[in-house]
């Protein structure tokens, strides 16, 4: 079936892939997206001749974000509770429900990873990227701590708090030296390197390779990373109650410019992401 914000298709034996199509955007995660990743990877998990999925970004980023010109609280892909902190929870469990799949998903990251597309990137199984890669969690300068809050599950409490007191980004080699990334690769390399380990690992019968992913989710959450990212949720909805998050909430606007000059003032002063001056 047609999609309006991605692509899919099967580029090796049992293997589906899905490319965010929404380039003039960055690739940004609006409701509509969301529910067509959600939808794709369903039906591969259903689907008899499908081993593995792959997620990636067409155009120059894997994707800048979630879409803050777009009113995210209208038609959201499925329901989850109300109340305070309602878009943190509700996006958790859509990330989660990537992790929870039967079949692994790999992430294929190259250009901006920032923000919601960390998440997405994180929810994967396998997270492959371009050794130049800007993968980033920038709304901890002025707005919240990430959704998911996934840093020291894969960094380590150092760089974790190095990452969130800052919103630095990390170069994709840095994701694959700290433990983002499983691997980086040069640009030119990525799509086959991302290709021929999806094609390898659906050598593995399915019924088989679900219990393989299955011990390695349950390992961590033994150790406490799904009920400490469910429990992120509230620090992210209580930040927006401080009065520099809701200074700077105020000032935006559903719009192309208003958001870009949000953007702009959020990374001018750290001179990073689009105010970088080459």
């Amino acid at each position: 079936m047609p999609y309006q914000h991605i692509l899919v298709d099967d580029p090796r034996p049992r293997v589906r892939r899905i490319t965010l199509n929404r380039p003039e955007k960055r690739n940004a995660l609006n409701n509509r997206l969301r529910a067509e990743v959600f939808e794709v990877l369903e039906q591969a998990d259903r689907d008899g001749d499908v081993s593995i999925s792959i997620v990636r970004g067409a155009g120059p980023c894997f994707s800048a974000g979630y879409d803050l010109s777009a009113d995210n609280r209208v038609d959201q892909p499925y329901h989850s509770a109300a109340g305070q902190g309602q878009w943190s929870r509700h996006v958790v469990e859509g990330w989660f429900s990537i992790w929870d799949l039967a079949k692994p998903v790999v992430a294929q990251v190259h250009g901006y990873c920032l923000a919601g597309g960390t998440e997405l990137a994180t929810a994967c199984d396998i997270v492959y990227v371009a050794d130049d890669a800007q993968i980033g969690y920038p709304p901890v300068r002025l707005m919240s701590p990430p959704d998911m809050q996934y840093h020291p599950w894969l960094v380590g409490m150092r760089r974790a708090m190095e990452l969130m007191l800052t919103g630095d980004a990390m170069s994709g080699r840095e994701a694959a030296e700290w433990g983002f990334a499983t691997r980086s690769f040069p640009l030119e390399e990525l799509d086959a390197r991302t290709l021929d380990f999806a094609e390898r690992a659906a050598k593995v019968p399915v019924e088989l390779q679900q219990l393989n992913k299955r011990s390695v989710h349950r390992a961590m959450e033994i150790m406490g990373a799904r009920a400490a990212m469910r429990a992120g949720t509230e620090i992210q909805a209580l930040a927006f109650t401080t009065e520099a998050s809701r200074n700077y909430m105020s000032t935006f606007r559903r719009d192309g410019s208003s958001v870009k000059s949000q953007l702009d003032q959020r990374d001018t002063t750290f001179g990073d992401y689009r105010t970088k001056k080459d």
